[in-house]
């Protein structure tokens, strides 16, 4: 791994990517290498921004990165369980545990109020019933919806709905978020009162979070930027 990628001190890192390769066959010769070798390391208490040209691969690594997609080489190390070459159970069980993704789409069940689509995934995760749904109103109540349990997706404005994607996505306590674009559907008010939240939530949990995001201005404001272009990550 890059000594400029790599933190220097990588002890208790929540996230170890190492030497991430990914390629797609288009019809042989014709292989697309997405990812040649990409490595970072965050630690808990981190937010690291991740800038990237469109097509340049980020969605690919954050999936790589929560375990929704498989390297083709090299380590994905998430809380120190090296989980590169895990079975479906264990990596069902770490997305589950560990892992908390936001898209820059909502992607709420609409049949839902705003409160049982933050304890469902818990109830997947074996929590009683009532503690999930105690943990989903304390959750609400943080971003500012103590008012707005009850109602459904459509009744919710945009920033409202992606708080609540985001409630859902910290619901299992993870020690890793990882998020797509979070802010990238929303107008630059509302995402910067979004922004504000989700920085908030992550600094009060203390999980490493890893945001991709084409506002720099968002970027900024994260601990530190990682450009991912030909397949590697670098500073910004």
């Amino acid at each position: 791994m890059s000594d400029a990628v790599m933190r220097q001190d990588t002890q208790g890192a929540i996230l170890r990517l190492d030497g991430i390769e990914k390629g797609y066959n288009l019809g042989r010769p014709n292989e697309v290498r997405v990812l040649r070798g990409a490595s970072v390391e965050i630690t808990p208490g981190e937010v690291v921004a991740l800038v990237a040209p469109s097509g340049a691969g980020k969605s690919t690594l954050l999936h790589i990165a929560g375990l929704l997609d498989s390297p083709d080489a090299g380590a994905v190390v998430i809380g120190g369980q090296d989980l590169s070459r895990a079975g479906d159970r264990s990596r069902t069980a770490a997305r589950r545990g560990l892992v908390g993704f936001v898209y820059q789409f909502h992607h709420l069940l609409p049949e839902f109020t705003a409160l049982e689509n933050i304890v469902l995934p818990q109830l997947a995760n074996a929590v009683a019933k009532p503690e999930a749904e105690a943990r989903a109103r304390d959750l609400l109540s943080a971003v500012g919806l103590a008012a707005r349990l009850h109602h459904r997706p459509a009744a919710l404005s945009g920033g409202e709905q992606q708080r609540v994607a985001f409630c859902r996505a910290l619901a299992n306590q993870p020690r890793l978020l990882l998020a797509d674009e979070p802010t990238g559907n929303l107008d630059p008010a509302t995402s910067d009162t979004v922004f504000d939240t989700l920085m908030g939530l992550v600094r009060d949990t203390g999980m490493g979070a890893l945001i991709a995001t084409h506002n720099p201005g968002l970027a900024a404001r994260m601990d530190r930027t990682l450009r991912l272009e030909g397949g590697v990550l670098r500073p910004a």
